[in-house]
């Protein structure tokens, strides 16, 4: 390695201060473990780049502060998508979703995400190091050893327990793993522009516009601010085409049907091709890739940022328990591959799909595309399907080695085990006002459901004190909930239970009563049942009154005992 002129250490090393980066130290700094974050760019991005935050997304970033404090009035919500083709619109979507508070996308520049995402991590007491640059690292086994270069040429060499690529498409921590980043290009050319428009468009969709030339697509950005993306038909050879003008842009408008619409006071353009490459693998060892690093993809259903942002926050609560000593270091780390990268190839398969879709060269196959949207596109299935997979509340991991089953009769198939859990309307025990279920989840802990059959204080008392023994060796590794059933009836007989009931026995049990039904009916629950719930929101576990010995046995399958017979955790380094 270079020689040095200082040295430092640190817990985890995040490379590339993007959103991707952003959410990886927020989080991480969220679950206690300590972070520096280093970006080789001098200055903040300026661009719009990335526009879209979906819902899921928005759902995660909840969990560190006030979504709609600070996210909302920055971004313009898309009430609905039209797709239009052959001068009529072929399909209008609302985005309606009643088991989330944030079922509209916010369309704000990625710039704009990039500053809030900062502001909320100074506030806690993490800057962004810019214009240091990683030159090189070494995974010893018990640590990475880096290599930094800093403003005027100053070398510095970090050792940290964890090292995290974050760090974009040119990852020189993908490139310092030698690994293969696979994949191909679009055949097409592409041009963006970032501008304003007049005329007849509204400004709370996204519009999409199918031509026998080409696809249109614009996206709202405020104040008469649009996106515009057009492709312009298949590339001489790899390189990147020239930026256009506003006036290369003005005559896309005007050769696809769309003359009414006039571009001005451009913030950016820009020509582009669109990359369609993924790693195999998102861990190696301590050193770990995330968002643009493990994988690039088209723009088309605006998810490459938001998928990079959730692979953040999935691995940011299994490195907290491996590093607090309270979950195996093997099964949590290795199911950030097994996880994220199933996700992302669904979500370079769907873009990859919706690109060759909308840059259909043949006038049959688009007679045909044209005809099925508009046969099939206003069914409401069809449209609930398309949204849960656009706002990524679909992804999930059913086939994850952190997820089991078992549901018995006390279930019907709404949702599964991996699946998100859906949000609902709770009251907490003492509290008139009506809250979100994801807001009272908000924390570190996995949290584990109690949803007994009836208010009988016996049953109530059986299963709080089967939770206790089942969970009490994690201490606050897993917090606990009692969700009673709507009405004053149930909150009486909880409170009776645990008036008569030996604190040491139960240990600290919140109480949340469930408004209308809505948590048993999105989860299918018929009878007594039990739901363990992820750090991140995702079902880990579903079961049955008799449940108990399985879900002991999957949670000793990836944590650590915490309190049991003085055992102290360690972490695992």
């Amino acid at each position: 390695m270079p020689a040095c002129a200082d040295s430092s250490s640190c817990i985890a090393l995040i490379v590339g201060a993007g959103p991707v980066g952003l959410t990886m130290a927020l989080e991480l700094s969220r679950h206690g473990v300590p972070c520096r974050i280093i970006d080789s760019a001098p200055l903040p991005n300026d661009k719009s780049k990335a526009l879209v935050l979906w819902g899921r997304t928005l759902e995660l970033l909840q969990q560190s502060g006030s979504v709609a404090d600070d996210f909302l009035p920055q971004g313009v919500p898309a009430r609905a998508v039209s797709i239009f083709g052959n001068g009529r619109r072929l399909v209008h979507m609302p985005f309606q979703r009643e088991d989330t508070a944030f079922a509209e996308p916010l369309m704000i520049p990625q710039c704009d995400t990039e500053r809030l995402l900062t502001t909320r991590l100074a506030a806690r007491g993490i800057e962004v190091q810019r214009g240091v640059e990683l030159v090189e690292f070494v995974d010893q086994g018990s640590s990475v050893l880096a290599t930094l270069r800093h403003p005027g040429g100053a070398m510095e060499q970090v050792r940290c327990q964890w090292m995290l690529g974050c760090d974009g498409s040119h990852s020189a921590v993908r490139k310092g793993l030698g690994i293969q980043f696979t994949g191909e290009f679009d055949p097409n050319d592409w041009i963006l522009a970032d501008a304003h428009l007049d005329g007849p468009i509204p400004h709370d969709e996204l519009s999409i516009y199918w031509h026998a030339a080409g696809i249109v697509a614009m996206f709202p950005i405020g104040h008469d601010r649009f996106r515009v993306i057009a492709d312009q038909g298949h590339a001489p050879g790899t390189a990147k085409p020239a930026d256009p003008t506003l006036e290369d842009v003005q005559k896309i408008l005007d050769n696809r049907g769309l003359a009414a619409l006039r571009i001005h006071t451009p913030h950016w353009l820009a020509g582009f091709r669109i990359h369609e490459r993924k790693v195999a693998q998102y861990g190696f060892g301590r050193v770990f890739l995330a968002g643009d690093a493990a994988h690039i993809h088209s723009p088309a259903g605006g998810q490459g940022m938001n998928t990079g942002m959730q692979d953040a926050v999935n691995l940011a609560w299994k490195l907290a328990l491996v590093e607090r000593g309270c979950g195996l270091r093997d099964e949590l780390l290795g199911s950030y591959t097994e996880e994220r990268s199933a996700v992302g190839d669904m979500v370079l398969r769907d873009a990859t799909n919706l690109t060759r879709l909308a840059t259909l060269r043949n006038p049959l196959l688009q007679f045909i595309r044209n005809h099925a949207f508009s046969l099939v596109g206003s069914l409401s299935a069809v449209q609930h399907r398309a949204i849960a997979s656009l706002s990524e509340m679909a992804v999930g991991y059913p086939h994850s080695s952190l997820s089991a089953d078992d549901p018995g009769k006390a279930f019907t198939t709404e949702v599964h085990s991996g699946d998100r859990l859906p949000d609902a309307e709770v009251l907490e025990l003492g509290n008139a006002q009506p809250q979100r279920l994801l807001t009272t989840l908000r924390g570190t802990s996995h949290h584990l459901l109690l949803l007994p059959e009836s208010d009988d204080p016996t049953q109530i008392t059986n299963l709080l004190t089967s939770a206790h023994e089942a969970c009490q060796c994690y201490g606050d590794t897993i917090e606990m909930l009692l969700v009673l059933r709507e009405g004053s009836t149930g909150a009486a007989a909880a409170s009776a239970v645990l008036s008569t009931t030996a604190t040491a026995t139960l240990g600290d049990v919140q109480i949340i009563c469930d408004v209308s039904g809505q948590i048993r009916k999105r989860l299918g629950v018929r009878h007594e049942a039990l739901v363990l719930v992820r750090p991140d929101g995702y079902i880990g576990f579903r079961g049955h009154a008799g449940s108990w010995p399985k879900l002991e046995a999957h949670m000793a399958t990836f944590l650590l005992p915490t309190r049991s017979m003085g055992f102290q955790p360690v972490a695992q380094h």
